[in-house]
Formats: C-alpha cells, sequence, structure tokens
C-alpha cells in the first residue's frame, strides 16, 4: 500500500479523538443524543482545528445504525460506506472550484430526492466563502426551510465574508486553534504508534510551529520524520529542516542590532542563509523572540507563557535587561512590516537587510518608538564616553587659566548648603531617574546654589540650546527632576533650571570642596582627596 500522510492517516473518527475542540465535541454529543439535529450547521476557525473532520464524524453519526456516545459505531455498513467515501448520503463539495451559481442550482434539484439509505443526507461545503453572490442568493431559500431529510455543514476560514443572511440561518461554532499542550501530546501519541524516537524538545518546537493548527503540525513532524528517516528525532535535527534559527543565535543579533552594528547584522544573517535558512521563517521566529523579550519585561509571570528551556529563558532574562519596551515595540513592528513584504517580494534579502539596517539606525524613521529608540542611543553612547570625574567644577571653556588656578577670588566666603551638597554627591544616581532628552541634559549640567539664597534652592545650569528652552519653561521637568531628587536623598528641594548665559548674578557651583566637608563633618575623620 503506497505511503498516506500522517494527517490522513490518523485523522479522527470519532468525536473521543477530535483534541482541543471540547465545547463543540459536547454540544453535537448531545444534540445526538436528545435528537435535536440542527437542518444547518456552520464551522468557523482556521485551518487545521478539524473543521471538515467534525463535519465528517457528525455525518456519520446522523446515519449510523449503531450510533454510541462518541458519535459513529465504525462498523455498521453506513460506517464502512463513507470511510471508504461510496456513500450516497454524503456530499463533499469545494466551494473554492464549485462556486457558480448553477453548482447551487444542481443542489437545490438533488435535494428533492430522499436518501437510498439512511436518514440523512449531508451536504458538506467547505470554503463557503468563495460562492458567488449569486450562489449565496440561490442556496438561502434552500438553506431556510430544507426537507426534513437534509443536513447542510458549512464550513470556513472567513466568515466574516458570508452574508448575514446565510449566517441567520445556521448554527455557528467557533473553532478555535489548539493549544501548544494539545498538540505536543497527539504529536508524542503518534509518534509512539508510529515508532519514531524524538526529544520532547524537538516535538514541542514543531507543535510550536504549527501555530495552533494540528494539520499543520502533523505535516511538518512528516517532514522531519521523513528526512531523518530511521534516526532518532533531535532538536537540532528540527531546526535544520525546518529552517528556523536557535534562541542564541537570536540573543547575538539582538546585541548587535542594540549597539547599531550593521556589519555584524548582516554577518549574522549571511550564515544563516549559506546555511539554508528561509527568509520568512527567519522573520517570524525573530519576531517571536522579541515577543518573549517583551513578555520578560511586562508580564508578572513570564515562564508561564514563554515556551523555552531554562538556559534559554536566563539568557533572554540578561539580554531583556538592555532593551526598553518601546524599542521591542518598534523591532516588532519591522519585523512585521518585513514578514507580509517577504510574501510578494522577489528581492527577499535585500528586504530583510533593509529591516536590519533600519533596526540599527533608528534615525532612518520619525515615529514616536524610533525617537524614543535614537534618545536610547545617545544615553548609551554618553555612558560608555570617558566620562569627566569633575563634572560639577566644570569651568567655561574661555576662561584663562590663572583665574582657574585662583578658586579662592571666584567662589564666596560662604560655603555651599549641606542639603545642595548632599544633592551634588548623588547626582549621578539623580539624573540616572529622570527620562529622555532631561537625562540627557542633566548629564550636562551644573548643579549650583546662590549665596544669598535664603530657601536654599538648586540652581541647575543647563547649556544654552532650544531642547534646554524648552525644559527650562516646562514644570513637568521641574517635577521630575525633584521626584527623582526625593527618591535618592529623601529631600524636598526647590529646583530653578536656568540656562548658562541667564544664569543669575552671585551663582556657584557646588564644589567637591562641599561634599568633602559635608562627608567629614558627618563621619568626624580627615579626607584625603586624590586629583
Amino acid at each position: 500500500m503506497s505511503y498516506q500522510a500522517l494527517y490522513r492517516k490518523f485523522r479522527p473518527d470519532s468525536f473521543e479523538q477530535v483534541c482541543g475542540q471540547d465545547a463543540i465535541v459536547t454540544t453535537l454529543k448531545n444534540q445526538l443524543k436528545a435528537g435535536r439535529i440542527g437542518h444547518a450547521y456552520l464551522f468557523c476557525g482556521t485551518r487545521g482545528t478539524g473543521k471538515t473532520t467534525v463535519a465528517k464524524i457528525l455525518a456519520k453519526a446522523v446515519n449510523c445504525e449503531h450510533p454510541t456516545e462518541n458519535g459513529p459505531c465504525g462498523q455498521c455498513s453506513m460506517c464502512r460506506e463513507m470511510a471508504g467515501g461510496n456513500s450516497m448520503n454524503v456530499i463533499e463539495i469545494d466551494a473554492a472550484s464549485n462556486n457558480g451559481v448553477d453548482n447551487i442550482r444542481d443542489i437545490r434539484e438533488e435535494v428533492a430526492y430522499r436518501p437510498p439509505r439512511g436518514r440523512y443526507k449531508v451536504y458538506i461545503i467547505d470554503e463557503v466563502h468563495m460562492l458567488s453572490v449569486s450562489a449565496f442568493n440561490a442556496l438561502l431559500k434552500t438553506l431556510e426551510e430544507p426537507p426534513e431529510y437534509i443536513i447542510f455543514i458549512l464550513a470556513t476560514t472567513e466568515a466574516q465574508k458570508i452574508p448575514a443572511t446565510i449566517l441567520s440561518r445556521c448554527q455557528r461554532y467557533d473553532f478555535r486553534r489548539i493549544s501548544l499542550d494539545v498538540i505536543t501530546d497527539r504529536l508524542t501519541e503518534l509518534l509512539q504508534k508510529e515508532g519514531v524516537e524524538a526529544e520532547p524538545r524537538a516535538v514541542r518546537y514543531i507543535a510550536r510551529m504549527g501555530d495552533g493548527s494540528m494539520r499543520d503540525a502533523l505535516s511538518l513532524l512528516d517532514r522531519c520524520i521523513g528526512f531523518y528517516l530511521g534516526q532518532k528525532l533531535t532538536y537540532d535535527n528540527v531546526l535544520d529542516v525546518l529552517g528556523a534559527v536557535d534562541t542564541e543565535v537570536f540573543g547575538e543579533l539582538l546585541e548587535k542590532i542594540i549597539r547599531s552594528d550593521v556589519t555584524g547584522c548582516i554577518g549574522i544573517l549571511e550564515k544563516l542563509v549559506n546555511g539554508g535558512k528561509e527568509f520568512s521563517q527567519f522573520a517570524a521566529d525573530f519576531a517571536w523572540f522579541l515577543r518573549n523579550l517583551l513578555l520578560l519585561k511586562t508580564s508578572e509571570h513570564p515562564e508561564e507563557v514563554i515556551d523555552a528551556s531554562s538556559e534559554n529563558l536566563e539568557m533572554m532574562k540578561r539580554i531583556s535587561g538592555e532593551v526598553e519596551v518601546e524599542t521591542l515595540l518598534r523591532y516588532i513592528r519591522v519585523l512585521s512590516e518585513l514578514g507580509s513584504t517577504l510574501r510578494q517580494s522577489s528581492q527577499k534579502r535585500v528586504m530583510t537587510e533593509v529591516a536590519l539596517i533600519r533596526l540599527c539606525r533608528p534615525a532612518m524613521e520619525t515615529d514616536q518608538e524610533s525617537v524614543l529608540d535614537r534618545i536610547r542611543v545617545i544615553e548609551r553612547r554618553l555612558d560608555e564616553a570617558p566620562v569627566q570625574a569633575a563634572v560639577h567644577n566644570r569651568q567655561p571653556a574661555a576662561e584663562p587659566k590663572e583665574k582657574a588656578q585662583e578658586p579662592d577670588r571666584t567662589l564666596p566666603k560662604a560655603h555651599a548648603p549641606e542639603e545642595l551638597a548632599r544633592i551634588v554627591s548623588q547626582w549621578a544616581a539623580i539624573v540616572g531617574r529622570t527620562e529622555n532628552t532631561l537625562k540627557v541634559l542633566l548629564k550636562e549640567a551644573t548643579p549650583s546654589f546662590r549665596e544669598d539664597d535664603s530657601e536654599h534652592a538648586l540652581i541647575v545650569v543647563i547649556p544654552q540650546s532650544p531642547t534646554a528652552r524648552l525644559h527650562q519653561e516646562n514644570p513637568e521637568s521641574i517635577r521630575q527632576l525633584r521626584q527623582a531628587i526625593s527618591e535618592v536623598t529623601g529631600l524636598d528641594a526647590a529646583v530653578h533650571i536656568v540656562q548658562e548665559k541667564e544664569a543669575p548674578g552671585g551663582t556657584f557651583p557646588v564644589t567637591q570642596k562641599d561634599i568633602d566637608r559635608l562627608i567629614r563633618e558627618n563621619i568626624h575623620m580627615e579626607i584625603e582627596t586624590e586629583d
């Protein structure tokens, strides 16, 4: 006998064998038990979720000579005829190729005749949304008042394309995507029956690639078994056959994207392409990897929704700390656009490389997510650049050296207030709690005080720029800075943001000497500082 595909060989022939559609199966079994059989059913759902399979089981059950609580008995002559495809009681029609009004008129003529055997004549119309408008109109009257021995079962993946007049005359059942655990258990069971040894990790990956479709998962499993016939099915083997990419490669790729390393990203893509990986599969898998990182950053219990080994989970947790939520959202959006483009593009490699460059260069885009990502890149470069130890003692560049060597003549006789010295001593931590352009601006600011200020207000002197003007006049920036000061030091300080040329007279930076004095007075010991 010729080889039969797994999804055909193990197609359920009773309600008990149907996986992942418990609510629908229970409802149909109760209808059969109570004799409340409808005249028209509409089965909706994505591909491979069991619509046609359940329709065939229902057609068998209503004509079975000895029905059981799980549907047809499978032993009577009617069940054997329908299993062999020889029954006159079940008529299957593919609406994708028989969608004209003449095809429906043929059905209207046929329903006038009773079935030669059995109780019901069942019409299963697959992909019913493909019928033309005229065909739907021709079907409408028959569907509304069919003879008592006629049952229509309509199946579709796009219920929104069916006219409301048809929908209102059918009992609608929505077939949901089958869960990952259910598909994994089913594949494991079938592998045991086939005598094929496989790693649990490999089986679960195939189940996930099925994307809620049992038929797709079985087809992928068939493909993997055929490629490694007679061998143990390992996780690496499955990745090779399906053209997928391991999580470690995605982690390395993401780290290069974060560092704007375009050459490194193209190099990784080159290795994957030479290894036979498909561009569409690469885009889909990378988007799924980023989805897992997003869940790690936003979910309270990500382990419950992320399918990954403990090693990969730890690696993803480490990487997720290096990227912001908004950045991940932008990456996923770009990859989603890439997936749509690749379906119709003849230049798949070029489109994929352009997408990687877009990920590395947020300046190429102007939407909000890209702007935030550009700010992230600026902040990272500032953090990685050499930082001057005496940032708070910054002197104007044009100031003569002689004047810089005589600080006593420029500083006031009075010391900076203790509260302000405490704030400046933890200035880096305070700046780290601010966000976006304000954070960038404060890294270049000089915390100062005014000699004759009785309220001990912190005067933040910032370089002149258009951005500085926006923050100087924005109460939200003042509020954000005060909140950061309160969180770090516990002080509720008055704050004024001014530009360098607008600093009031008698304004002086809080110096390292003020901070040393504060430490000395509080811990009562000598402090030696090195330049």
